[in-house]
Protein backbone atom coordinates (compact mmCIF):
# COMPACT_ATOMS: atom_id res chain seq x y z
CA UNK A 1 0.00 0.00 0.00
CA UNK A 2 2.99 2.38 0.48
CA UNK A 3 4.56 1.62 -2.64
CA UNK A 4 0.86 2.51 -4.24
CA UNK A 5 0.66 5.91 -2.64
CA UNK A 6 4.34 6.66 -3.16
CA UNK A 7 4.02 6.18 -6.75
CA UNK A 8 0.35 7.98 -6.68
CA UNK A 9 2.72 11.19 -5.07
CA UNK A 10 5.86 10.89 -7.69
CA UNK A 11 3.24 10.76 -10.71
CA UNK A 12 1.29 13.42 -9.38
CA UNK A 13 4.78 15.45 -9.07
CA UNK A 14 5.57 14.68 -12.54
CA UNK A 15 2.18 16.28 -13.71
CA UNK A 16 2.75 19.47 -11.60
CA UNK A 17 6.41 19.77 -13.10
CA UNK A 18 5.03 19.10 -17.14
CA UNK A 19 2.35 21.61 -16.09
CA UNK A 20 5.32 24.05 -15.01
CA UNK A 21 7.88 23.05 -17.84
CA UNK A 22 5.44 23.44 -20.59
CA UNK A 23 3.99 26.78 -19.08
CA UNK A 24 8.23 27.75 -19.20
CA UNK A 25 8.53 26.60 -23.13
CA UNK A 26 5.17 28.85 -23.72
CA UNK A 27 7.27 31.65 -22.14
CA UNK A 28 10.07 30.88 -24.29
CA UNK A 29 8.84 30.28 -27.70
CA UNK A 30 6.04 33.25 -26.83
CA UNK A 31 8.47 36.00 -25.44
CA UNK A 32 10.93 36.38 -27.30
CA UNK A 33 8.63 38.73 -29.29
CA UNK A 34 8.20 41.44 -26.16
CA UNK A 35 9.61 44.57 -26.92
CA UNK A 36 12.89 45.39 -25.31
CA UNK A 37 14.43 41.70 -25.10
CA UNK A 38 17.05 39.81 -26.88
CA UNK A 39 14.91 36.83 -28.43
CA UNK A 40 17.87 34.53 -28.44
CA UNK A 41 18.86 35.14 -24.44
CA UNK A 42 15.22 35.07 -23.71
CA UNK A 43 14.51 31.50 -25.60
CA UNK A 44 17.51 30.56 -24.24
CA UNK A 45 17.15 31.03 -20.49
CA UNK A 46 13.48 30.40 -20.39
CA UNK A 47 14.25 26.94 -22.48
CA UNK A 48 16.65 25.75 -20.91
CA UNK A 49 14.60 26.05 -17.17
CA UNK A 50 11.56 24.29 -19.02
CA UNK A 51 14.01 21.34 -20.56
CA UNK A 52 15.44 20.90 -17.08
CA UNK A 53 12.14 20.81 -15.32
CA UNK A 54 11.28 17.80 -17.41
CA UNK A 55 14.34 16.33 -16.80
CA UNK A 56 12.99 16.12 -13.17
CA UNK A 57 9.60 15.39 -13.97
CA UNK A 58 10.62 12.36 -15.76
CA UNK A 59 12.80 11.33 -13.43
CA UNK A 60 9.76 11.37 -10.68
CA UNK A 61 8.27 9.31 -13.14
CA UNK A 62 10.62 6.75 -13.95
CA UNK A 63 10.01 6.56 -9.96
CA UNK A 64 6.04 5.74 -10.38
CA UNK A 65 6.69 3.71 -12.81
CA UNK A 66 9.29 1.59 -10.70
CA UNK A 67 6.94 1.47 -7.52
CA UNK A 68 3.83 0.87 -9.25
CA UNK A 69 5.85 -2.41 -11.79
CA UNK A 70 6.94 -3.61 -8.13
CA UNK A 71 3.65 -2.74 -6.18
CA UNK A 72 1.42 -4.77 -9.17
CA UNK A 73 4.05 -7.36 -9.60
CA UNK A 74 3.70 -6.73 -13.03
CA UNK A 75 4.31 -3.79 -15.60
CA UNK A 76 2.03 -0.46 -14.91
CA UNK A 77 0.55 -1.44 -18.58
CA UNK A 78 -2.70 -3.76 -17.44
CA UNK A 79 -5.66 -1.00 -18.10
CA UNK A 80 -6.37 2.62 -19.63
CA UNK A 81 -5.15 4.44 -16.79
CA UNK A 82 -1.68 2.98 -16.07
CA UNK A 83 -1.35 2.52 -20.25
CA UNK A 84 -1.86 5.94 -20.91
CA UNK A 85 0.75 7.07 -17.95
CA UNK A 86 3.25 5.00 -19.54
CA UNK A 87 2.44 6.25 -23.36
CA UNK A 88 2.87 9.75 -21.57
CA UNK A 89 6.37 8.46 -20.24
CA UNK A 90 7.48 6.96 -23.63
CA UNK A 91 6.43 10.35 -25.32
CA UNK A 92 8.31 12.67 -22.93
CA UNK A 93 11.76 10.08 -22.75
CA UNK A 94 11.67 10.88 -26.71
CA UNK A 95 11.07 14.29 -26.49
CA UNK A 96 14.41 14.47 -24.09
CA UNK A 97 16.51 12.23 -26.85
CA UNK A 98 15.53 14.42 -29.26
CA UNK A 99 16.32 17.38 -27.80
CA UNK A 100 19.77 16.73 -26.57
CA UNK A 101 20.37 15.80 -30.45
CA UNK A 102 18.95 19.35 -32.02
CA UNK A 103 18.31 21.16 -29.03
CA UNK A 104 15.47 22.71 -30.74
CA UNK A 105 13.58 24.82 -28.14
CA UNK A 106 10.34 25.27 -29.77
CA UNK A 107 9.54 21.75 -30.19
CA UNK A 108 9.16 21.69 -26.22
CA UNK A 109 6.20 23.75 -26.33
CA UNK A 110 4.28 21.39 -28.29
CA UNK A 111 5.90 18.32 -27.04
CA UNK A 112 5.03 18.83 -23.45
CA UNK A 113 1.74 19.94 -23.70
CA UNK A 114 0.98 16.51 -25.49
CA UNK A 115 2.31 15.14 -22.94
CA UNK A 116 0.73 16.75 -20.31
CA UNK A 117 -2.70 15.77 -22.08
CA UNK A 118 -1.95 12.27 -21.95
CA UNK A 119 -1.21 12.34 -18.56
CA UNK A 120 -4.29 14.25 -17.49
CA UNK A 121 -6.57 11.99 -20.01
CA UNK A 122 -5.00 8.76 -17.52
CA UNK A 123 -6.06 10.50 -14.25
CA UNK A 124 -10.08 10.39 -15.93
CA UNK A 125 -9.84 6.47 -15.12
CA UNK A 126 -9.64 4.29 -12.35
CA UNK A 127 -6.02 4.34 -10.21
CA UNK A 128 -6.57 1.00 -8.50
CA UNK A 129 -4.45 -1.94 -9.34
CA UNK A 130 -6.69 -4.85 -9.72
CA UNK A 131 -5.41 -8.73 -10.54
CA UNK A 132 -4.66 -9.16 -14.24
CA UNK A 133 -6.87 -11.27 -16.25
CA UNK A 134 -6.14 -15.04 -16.98
CA UNK A 135 -5.31 -13.56 -20.92
CA UNK A 136 -2.84 -10.56 -19.26
CA UNK A 137 -0.94 -13.43 -16.82
CA UNK A 138 2.31 -13.40 -19.47
CA UNK A 139 5.42 -12.03 -19.64
CA UNK A 140 3.89 -10.46 -23.31
CA UNK A 141 2.35 -8.41 -21.29
CA UNK A 142 5.53 -6.63 -20.68
CA UNK A 143 6.90 -6.91 -23.66
CA UNK A 144 3.99 -6.39 -26.18
CA UNK A 145 1.91 -3.17 -24.51
CA UNK A 146 5.21 -1.45 -23.19
CA UNK A 147 7.08 -1.88 -26.66
CA UNK A 148 3.72 -0.27 -28.82
CA UNK A 149 3.91 2.52 -26.12
CA UNK A 150 7.38 3.32 -26.88
CA UNK A 151 6.74 3.28 -30.48
CA UNK A 152 3.75 5.48 -29.90
CA UNK A 153 5.21 7.85 -27.52
CA UNK A 154 8.29 7.95 -30.82
CA UNK A 155 5.86 8.54 -33.38
CA UNK A 156 3.85 11.40 -30.99
CA UNK A 157 7.58 13.45 -31.63
CA UNK A 158 6.78 13.52 -35.10
CA UNK A 159 3.26 14.70 -35.08
CA UNK A 160 4.33 17.37 -32.68
CA UNK A 161 7.18 18.50 -35.29
CA UNK A 162 5.06 17.80 -38.49
CA UNK A 163 2.04 19.89 -36.37
CA UNK A 164 5.05 22.53 -36.20
CA UNK A 165 5.99 22.66 -39.89
CA UNK A 166 2.30 23.03 -41.14
CA UNK A 167 1.63 26.13 -38.77
CA UNK A 168 4.97 27.63 -39.72
CA UNK A 169 5.06 27.32 -43.92
CA UNK A 170 0.91 27.11 -44.07
CA UNK A 171 -0.55 30.70 -45.22
CA UNK A 172 -2.96 32.15 -42.45
CA UNK A 173 -3.78 35.74 -44.84
CA UNK A 174 -6.17 34.17 -46.98
CA UNK A 175 -8.39 30.76 -46.12
CA UNK A 176 -7.57 27.76 -47.93
CA UNK A 177 -8.05 23.98 -48.30
CA UNK A 178 -4.44 23.80 -45.48
CA UNK A 179 -5.40 26.26 -43.33
CA UNK A 180 -8.84 24.94 -42.90
CA UNK A 181 -7.49 21.21 -42.47
CA UNK A 182 -5.02 22.27 -40.18
CA UNK A 183 -8.42 23.89 -38.16
CA UNK A 184 -9.74 20.62 -37.70
CA UNK A 185 -6.59 18.93 -36.30
CA UNK A 186 -6.68 21.37 -33.63
CA UNK A 187 -10.06 21.38 -33.21
CA UNK A 188 -9.26 17.26 -32.35
CA UNK A 189 -6.74 18.18 -30.15
CA UNK A 190 -9.60 20.18 -28.35
CA UNK A 191 -11.98 17.97 -28.02
CA UNK A 192 -9.63 15.49 -26.14
CA UNK A 193 -8.71 18.67 -23.80
CA UNK A 194 -12.38 18.96 -23.45
CA UNK A 195 -12.74 15.45 -22.57
CA UNK A 196 -10.49 15.04 -19.82
CA UNK A 197 -12.34 18.67 -18.24
CA UNK A 198 -15.65 17.60 -18.74
CA UNK A 199 -15.07 14.07 -17.08
CA UNK A 200 -12.66 15.13 -14.06
CA UNK A 201 -14.88 17.98 -13.28
CA UNK A 202 -18.44 15.90 -13.34
CA UNK A 203 -16.25 12.84 -11.46
CA UNK A 204 -15.72 15.26 -8.77
CA UNK A 205 -19.20 16.42 -8.37
CA UNK A 206 -20.67 13.07 -7.91
CA UNK A 207 -23.95 13.68 -10.57
CA UNK A 208 -23.92 10.31 -11.55
CA UNK A 209 -27.17 9.23 -13.68
CA UNK A 210 -27.62 5.28 -13.33
CA UNK A 211 -30.00 3.46 -15.97
CA UNK A 212 -31.21 0.31 -15.36
CA UNK A 213 -31.36 -2.45 -17.92
CA UNK A 214 -34.65 -4.11 -18.78
CA UNK A 215 -32.72 -7.53 -19.93
CA UNK A 216 -31.82 -9.68 -17.51
CA UNK A 217 -27.75 -11.21 -17.19
CA UNK A 218 -26.25 -14.21 -16.06
CA UNK A 219 -24.01 -12.43 -12.87
CA UNK A 220 -20.84 -14.06 -11.69
CA UNK A 221 -23.01 -16.55 -9.61
CA UNK A 222 -25.40 -17.76 -12.28
CA UNK A 223 -28.14 -15.34 -11.09
CA UNK A 224 -30.44 -14.03 -13.29
CA UNK A 225 -30.04 -9.91 -12.52
CA UNK A 226 -30.85 -6.72 -14.40
CA UNK A 227 -27.23 -4.70 -15.05
CA UNK A 228 -26.97 -1.40 -13.89
CA UNK A 229 -24.86 1.47 -16.09
CA UNK A 230 -23.30 4.57 -14.67
CA UNK A 231 -23.02 7.43 -16.42
CA UNK A 232 -20.47 10.45 -14.64
CA UNK A 233 -21.24 12.93 -17.57
CA UNK A 234 -24.64 14.24 -17.89
CA UNK A 235 -26.91 11.76 -19.83
CA UNK A 236 -27.32 12.81 -23.38
CA UNK A 237 -28.04 9.58 -24.68
CA UNK A 238 -29.54 6.55 -22.67
CA UNK A 239 -28.77 2.60 -22.74
CA UNK A 240 -31.80 1.08 -25.06
CA UNK A 241 -34.21 -0.70 -23.54
CA UNK A 242 -33.64 0.64 -19.85
CA UNK A 243 -34.96 2.82 -17.80
CA UNK A 244 -33.63 5.61 -14.98
CA UNK A 245 -33.34 4.76 -11.63
CA UNK A 246 -31.00 7.39 -10.54
CA UNK A 247 -31.30 11.26 -12.22
CA UNK A 248 -28.34 12.96 -13.01
CA UNK A 249 -28.34 17.17 -13.85
CA UNK A 250 -30.16 16.22 -17.07
CA UNK A 251 -32.43 13.67 -18.32
CA UNK A 252 -31.32 12.22 -21.76
CA UNK A 253 -32.32 13.70 -25.13
CA UNK A 254 -32.93 10.03 -26.83
CA UNK A 255 -31.88 6.36 -27.25
CA UNK A 256 -29.17 4.76 -28.11
CA UNK A 257 -29.64 2.27 -31.32
CA UNK A 258 -30.26 -1.12 -30.77
CA UNK A 259 -27.54 -2.24 -33.05
CA UNK A 260 -24.80 -0.94 -30.23
CA UNK A 261 -23.59 -4.05 -28.35
CA UNK A 262 -23.21 -3.83 -24.88
CA UNK A 263 -24.50 -2.66 -21.69
CA UNK A 264 -22.01 -0.16 -22.01
CA UNK A 265 -21.97 1.25 -25.65
CA UNK A 266 -24.64 3.98 -25.00
CA UNK A 267 -22.15 5.31 -22.15
CA UNK A 268 -19.12 5.25 -24.41
CA UNK A 269 -21.23 7.15 -27.05
CA UNK A 270 -22.39 9.57 -24.74
CA UNK A 271 -18.42 10.09 -23.86
CA UNK A 272 -17.77 10.80 -27.22
CA UNK A 273 -20.66 13.32 -27.81
CA UNK A 274 -19.73 15.42 -24.57
CA UNK A 275 -15.80 15.51 -25.98
CA UNK A 276 -16.95 16.66 -29.80
CA UNK A 277 -19.53 18.98 -28.02
CA UNK A 278 -16.86 20.73 -25.28
CA UNK A 279 -14.05 20.40 -27.83
CA UNK A 280 -15.97 22.81 -29.72
CA UNK A 281 -17.28 24.77 -27.50
CA UNK A 282 -13.05 25.61 -26.52
CA UNK A 283 -12.10 26.13 -30.40
CA UNK A 284 -15.45 28.50 -30.68
CA UNK A 285 -14.19 30.40 -27.37
CA UNK A 286 -10.32 30.45 -28.84
CA UNK A 287 -11.69 31.81 -31.68
CA UNK A 288 -13.33 34.63 -30.19
CA UNK A 289 -10.17 35.10 -28.11
CA UNK A 290 -7.53 35.48 -30.46
CA UNK A 291 -10.32 36.74 -33.38
CA UNK A 292 -8.49 34.79 -35.83
CA UNK A 293 -7.60 31.17 -36.50
CA UNK A 294 -5.43 29.16 -33.61
CA UNK A 295 -3.04 28.18 -36.54
CA UNK A 296 -2.77 32.11 -37.11
CA UNK A 297 -2.10 32.70 -33.23
CA UNK A 298 0.55 30.05 -33.04
CA UNK A 299 2.27 30.94 -35.85
CA UNK A 300 4.17 34.02 -34.73
CA UNK A 301 5.57 30.96 -32.22
CA UNK A 302 7.76 29.03 -34.94
CA UNK A 303 8.57 32.22 -37.33
CA UNK A 304 12.33 31.66 -36.58
CA UNK A 305 12.52 27.95 -36.75
CA UNK A 306 13.91 26.21 -40.10
CA UNK A 307 11.33 24.37 -41.74
CA UNK A 308 13.65 21.73 -43.36
CA UNK A 309 14.93 21.11 -39.56
CA UNK A 310 11.05 20.47 -38.59
CA UNK A 311 11.00 18.21 -41.37
CA UNK A 312 14.02 16.21 -40.50
CA UNK A 313 13.06 16.12 -36.89
CA UNK A 314 9.76 14.49 -38.03
CA UNK A 315 10.70 11.79 -40.46
CA UNK A 316 13.21 10.54 -38.57
CA UNK A 317 11.10 10.30 -35.04
CA UNK A 318 8.90 8.17 -37.23
CA UNK A 319 11.58 5.94 -38.91
CA UNK A 320 12.30 5.34 -35.48
CA UNK A 321 9.53 4.86 -34.11
CA UNK A 322 7.65 2.87 -36.57
CA UNK A 323 9.86 -0.38 -36.40
CA UNK A 324 9.34 -0.25 -32.99
CA UNK A 325 5.39 -0.02 -33.07
CA UNK A 326 5.62 -2.97 -35.64
CA UNK A 327 7.27 -5.25 -33.31
CA UNK A 328 5.40 -3.98 -30.16
CA UNK A 329 1.30 -3.73 -31.83
CA UNK A 330 1.81 -5.99 -34.56
CA UNK A 331 4.59 -8.84 -34.20
CA UNK A 332 4.63 -9.50 -30.75
CA UNK A 333 0.88 -8.79 -30.40
CA UNK A 334 0.60 -11.75 -32.40
CA UNK A 335 2.70 -14.20 -30.74
CA UNK A 336 0.68 -13.22 -27.78
CA UNK A 337 -2.73 -13.78 -29.13
CA UNK A 338 -1.49 -16.96 -30.61
CA UNK A 339 -0.65 -17.71 -27.04
CA UNK A 340 -3.64 -16.34 -24.91
CA UNK A 341 -6.47 -16.85 -27.57
CA UNK A 342 -5.04 -19.69 -30.34
CA UNK A 343 -5.18 -17.61 -32.70
CA UNK A 344 -1.81 -14.74 -34.15
CA UNK A 345 -4.85 -12.73 -35.79
CA UNK A 346 -8.69 -12.54 -34.92
CA UNK A 347 -10.44 -8.94 -36.26
CA UNK A 348 -10.60 -7.51 -33.39
CA UNK A 349 -11.04 -3.82 -33.23
CA UNK A 350 -8.19 -3.02 -31.75
CA UNK A 351 -5.99 -5.40 -33.88
CA UNK A 352 -7.67 -4.10 -36.87
CA UNK A 353 -6.70 -0.32 -35.74
CA UNK A 354 -3.65 -1.24 -35.34
CA UNK A 355 -2.87 -2.98 -38.39
CA UNK A 356 -4.40 0.71 -39.74
CA UNK A 357 -1.86 2.60 -38.06
CA UNK A 358 0.89 0.20 -39.31
CA UNK A 359 -0.29 0.33 -43.09
CA UNK A 360 -0.52 3.94 -42.68
CA UNK A 361 2.59 4.97 -41.62
CA UNK A 362 4.28 2.41 -44.23
CA UNK A 363 2.75 4.58 -46.50
CA UNK A 364 4.24 7.28 -45.03
CA UNK A 365 7.78 6.08 -45.67
CA UNK A 366 7.38 4.48 -48.71
CA UNK A 367 5.92 7.72 -50.18
CA UNK A 368 8.65 9.99 -48.78
CA UNK A 369 11.62 7.18 -49.70
CA UNK A 370 10.11 6.49 -53.11
CA UNK A 371 7.81 9.28 -54.47
CA UNK A 372 9.56 11.96 -52.68
CA UNK A 373 7.25 13.36 -50.51
CA UNK A 374 8.96 15.68 -48.43
CA UNK A 375 8.12 18.87 -46.59
CA UNK A 376 4.12 19.84 -46.86
CA UNK A 377 2.86 16.48 -47.58
CA UNK A 378 5.16 14.43 -44.93
CA UNK A 379 4.01 16.66 -42.63
CA UNK A 380 0.62 15.70 -42.86
CA UNK A 381 0.53 12.71 -43.27
CA UNK A 382 2.62 11.98 -39.62
CA UNK A 383 -0.01 14.47 -38.80
CA UNK A 384 -3.19 12.17 -39.51
CA UNK A 385 -1.01 9.53 -38.57
CA UNK A 386 -0.61 10.39 -34.79
CA UNK A 387 -4.58 11.25 -35.26
CA UNK A 388 -5.38 7.89 -36.20
CA UNK A 389 -3.87 6.82 -32.93
CA UNK A 390 -5.74 9.19 -30.97
CA UNK A 391 -8.64 7.28 -32.69
CA UNK A 392 -7.37 4.13 -31.85
CA UNK A 393 -6.43 5.44 -28.32
CA UNK A 394 -9.96 6.99 -27.61
CA UNK A 395 -12.64 6.01 -29.93
CA UNK A 396 -11.66 2.01 -30.10
CA UNK A 397 -11.03 1.88 -26.19
CA UNK A 398 -14.18 3.67 -25.27
CA UNK A 399 -16.67 3.30 -28.05
CA UNK A 400 -15.91 0.09 -29.31
CA UNK A 401 -16.57 -3.50 -27.81
CA UNK A 402 -14.00 -6.23 -28.37
CA UNK A 403 -11.63 -8.08 -26.53
CA UNK A 404 -9.49 -5.31 -25.48
CA UNK A 405 -12.21 -3.26 -23.86
CA UNK A 406 -10.83 -4.02 -20.62
CA UNK A 407 -8.47 -1.37 -21.31
CA UNK A 408 -11.76 1.08 -21.12
CA UNK A 409 -12.76 0.05 -17.74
Amino acid sequence: MQLIQLSDWLLDIAFLLYVISSIFFAVAVTGKNWAGRDPKQHEGRYGRIAYWLAVIGFVAQTGYVAARWIAGGHSPTSNMFEFMAFLDYCIILAYLIIYRIYKLTSIGAFVLPLGVIMLAYSYVFPKQITPLIPSLQSYWLHIHVTTAALGEGILAVGFAAGLMYLIRTVPQHISTKSTKWLEIVLAVVLMLVGFILMDSTFARMDQKTVFEMKKEEMNAVGQKVKPKVEYILPAIVAPADSTIIKEGPMSPLFEAPTWMEGKDAARKLNTMLWSVLTGAILYGGLRLIFRKRLGAAIKPSVEGVDPELLDEISYRAISIGYPVFTLGALIFAMIWAEEAWGRFWGWDPKEVWALVVWLFYSAYLHLRLSRGWIGAKSAWMSVIGFVIILITLVVVNLVIAGLHSYAGV
